[in-house]
C-alpha cells in the first residue's frame, strides 16, 4: 500500500511574516493580522508588495530593528537614547537632522563595533 503525501504549503504567523517584511504587524491591515502566511505569498509580497505594503515600508511607524538600521545604530543604542518604540519616516529623519548627542555617541560606538567584527572575521579567515 502506497501513501501520496501531498505536499503542504509551509505557512508562517503574521508576526514572522511581518518581520521577514520589515513591517511592523500592529500597522498592518486586519486581513494581515489575522491569517496565516504561506511562503509562496510572503514571497509574492517581497516580489510585488501591494500599496499599503510599500505606504508601510516607506512612511512607518517602523519596528525598531528597522529605525535602527535607518539611523545606524544598534537596538540596544536605541534603548540607551531612550528610544523605546517605533518611529515614522518623519520622526527618523527629524532625529538625523537634529544629530542629538546620544546618536552620534552610538552610531560611532556602532561603526567601532562593526569594523572590529570585521576585522575579527578577517583574521579568522587568515588562520
Amino acid at each position: 500500500m502506497s501513501t501520496s503525501k501531498t505536499k503542504t504549503p509551509q505557512t508562517m504567523k503574521p508576526a514572522t511574516a511581518a518581520k521577514k517584511l520589515g513591517i511592523l504587524l500592529s500597522a498592518a491591515p486586519a486581513e494581515f493580522q489575522e491569517g496565516t502566511v504561506s511562503r509562496d505569498e510572503l514571497n509574492a509580497l517581497q516580489a510585488d508588495p501591494p500599496s499599503w505594503l510599500a505606504d508601510l515600508r516607506r512612511e512607518g511607524p517602523h519596528p525598531k530593528q528597522v529605525v535602527a538600521a535607518k539611523l545606524r545604530v544598534s537596538t540596544s543604542g536605541l534603548a540607551r537614547g531612550g528610544i523605546t518604540g517605533p518611529l515614522t519616516t518623519a520622526e527618523i529623519e527629524t532625529l538625523k537632522a537634529e544629530k542629538p548627542e546620544w546618536l552620534e555617541r552610538e552610531q560611532t560606538t556602532h561603526t567601532e563595533v562593526r569594523k572590529e567584527a570585521l576585522r575579527l572575521k578577517q583574521q579568522r579567515s587568515e588562520a
